[in-house]
């Protein structure tokens, strides 16, 4: 079993100029990821435009991802996003027979369900695998809460239960509330766009989820708090900050100009996002360029 941590970024859905999934675009953009300090990979994470995929695409880019995280010996995550619990326990099964080494679980959020009815929802599909799950808890993109005694008590019966992303806004209490809970032996991430990366690491977290377009930027900060160097590593993430609080005022617009990014870099070729999405104008794209400009000169070559 494959340990997770440091930086695992959402793997960006890939599509050619005129909205065609691009397979192998998608298998060489997680290579360079990996290239340039991803320690891990996540597919179908809220940013990375899993609910305008079709079925057969998602299943291509299961394999896909398998395959490209066992070449570069990294943990490949896999999240599942369905909503009833039938079609739930269904692809976490897919997902266990893929390779994957670890199963993201989404709650369902169309209906908001709440309580019992969630508590067994995840109850049961951390019953229907033997694989590593993390759950990701999102209120502010997905609307549901969940309390922190819900998720001890899951991580409690279930010792396949091993870790947790945490991105609610502010994450700081809800992560030591949870932790001081939750058995030793469980983990704690932290997701939206890693925003609080420094203060989750403070409290305990072993790796951050951001968005694609800027693995080497996370994980530079990461190695600088780690080797002890906070004055270096909040430097440079203030740097990184003043351009998320920019791109990331909405989910489709982060989604948008971290593939202006990641084209920008070489790591695809099409900075597609299918439609309907973000529309940038003049004043979004001038804020854009002047913060861009200010971190790209921390960029790694690749």
């Amino acid at each position: 079993m494959k340990n997770i941590s440091g930086i695992c970024p959402i793997a960006p859905a890939v599509f050619h100029d005129d909205g065609a999934l691009d397979l192998v675009g998608f298998a060489g953009c997680c290579d360079g990821l990996i290239a340039l300090g991803a320690q891990a990979m996540t597919l179908f994470g809220i940013a990375g435009e899993y609910y305008k995929l079709d079925a057969d695409e998602e299943l291509s880019l299961m394999g896909a991802a398998v395959s490209v995280c066992r070449d570069n010996h990294v943990p490949v995550i896999i999240s599942n996003t369905k909503h009833s619990t039938v079609s739930a326990i269904r692809r976490a099964r897919e997902i266990e027979d893929s390779g994957a080494d670890c199963m993201m679980v989404l709650p369902p959020f169309f209906l908001k369900p709440a309580g019992a009815e969630l508590f067994d929802h995840l109850d049961r599909l951390c019953d229907s695998v033997k694989m590593p799950l993390m759950i990701q808890y999102a209120p502010d993109q997905t609307g549901v809460a969940i309390p922190v005694e819900t998720l001890t008590e899951l991580a409690e019966r279930h010792r396949n239960l091993l870790y947790f992303k945490i991105e609610c806004k502010p994450p700081g209490a809800y992560i030591d509330a949870l932790s001081k809970k939750l058995p030793p032996d469980r983990k704690i991430l932290v997701g939206n766009a890693g925003f609080q990366m420094i203060e989750g690491f403070s409290r305990g977290a072993v790796g951050v989820m951001p968005g694609p377009s800027m693995p080497d930027i996370y994980r530079k900060i990461w190695d600088m708090l780690r080797s002890g160097d906070p004055v270096g590593a909040q430097s440079l993430h203030d740097k990184l900050n003043a351009l998320l609080n920019h791109i990331r005022q909405n989910v489709e617009m982060i989604i948008h100009y971290e593939k202006i990014i990641l084209k920008r870099r070489g790591l695809i070729a099409s900075a597609c996002c299918r439609a309907p999405g973000f529309r940038a104008d003049a004043v979004y794209d001038e804020i854009f360029e002047h913060l861009y400009g200010m971190i790209s000169k921390e960029f790694r070559s690749r």
